[in-house]
């Protein structure tokens, strides 16, 4: 069995009249599947299920007429769970101009997105991560060190496992999401969220999940 997220890019325009196009980011392992998929979606690719750096660049290579997003996971503990460090990735980053997004798990603050910037291209856009109540606490910080088009990804998932892990209200799980949601609609920062998910009786791997 395999699972698919989607995530759909929720307009931020301060100015509700005007509607910014949606934008569809698709897991790349739909294109197995025998159906029809938007032409202008764009390609997720996470690293975690990426066994070598060899693979990631035969799947770039396979789509290179497509937009990708590349997500490098970060204090990852469930599996999969493959590392790569971003002196690995750069070359990568350099050479595939098809790479236009690059997201960033766990980040809680500024300090922890500054560190891969460096790394970052300028055609390639940072996306941080947003999966825990500090995250958004520290939304402000983080946003200003994201270039003009900036956006951002809620992980609700893992928010509302923090916040239980903190010994937080699970009430509060609603409260953080609408502090996001205000503070990018004011400041024209685009916030990521998944819509969901695809599940398949066809995935027989089962490898990938532990090594």
């Amino acid at each position: 069995m395999f699972e698919h997220e989607l995530f759909l890019i929720i307009p931020t325009l301060k100015n509700q009249i005007f509607y910014k196009i949606f934008m569809i980011i698709l897991s790349q392992n739909m294109t197995n599947l025998d159906m029809e998929l938007p032409k202008d979606a764009i390609f997720r690719i996470n690293l975690a299920w990426i066994n070598s750096l060899d693979e990631l660049k035969l799947i770039l290579e396979k789509h290179h007429d497509r937009e990708i997003f590349l997500d490098l996971p970060q204090n990852r503990t469930k599996p999969p769970n493959n590392k790569y460090s971003m002196e690995e990735i750069e070359p990568i980053l350099q050479n595939f101009s098809n790479i236009k997004y690059f997201a960033i798990s766990n980040v809680d603050s500024g300090n922890d997105l500054q560190p891969f910037l460096k790394f970052l291209p300028q055609n390639v856009i940072p996306v941080p991560k947003i999966e825990s109540p500090n995250g958004v606490k520290n939304i402000e910080n983080i946003s200003e060190l994201l270039p003009n088009e900036k956006l951002v990804m809620l992980d609700h998932d893992d928010l509302f496992s923090k916040i239980l892990k903190n010994n937080e209200d699970p009430n509060n799980f609603q409260n953080y999401i609408k502090s996001l949601i205000e503070f990018c609609d004011t400041n024209n920062v685009t916030l990521l969220r998944t819509i969901g998910v695809v599940f398949g009786d066809n995935e027989r791997r089962t490898s990938d999940y532990v090594k």
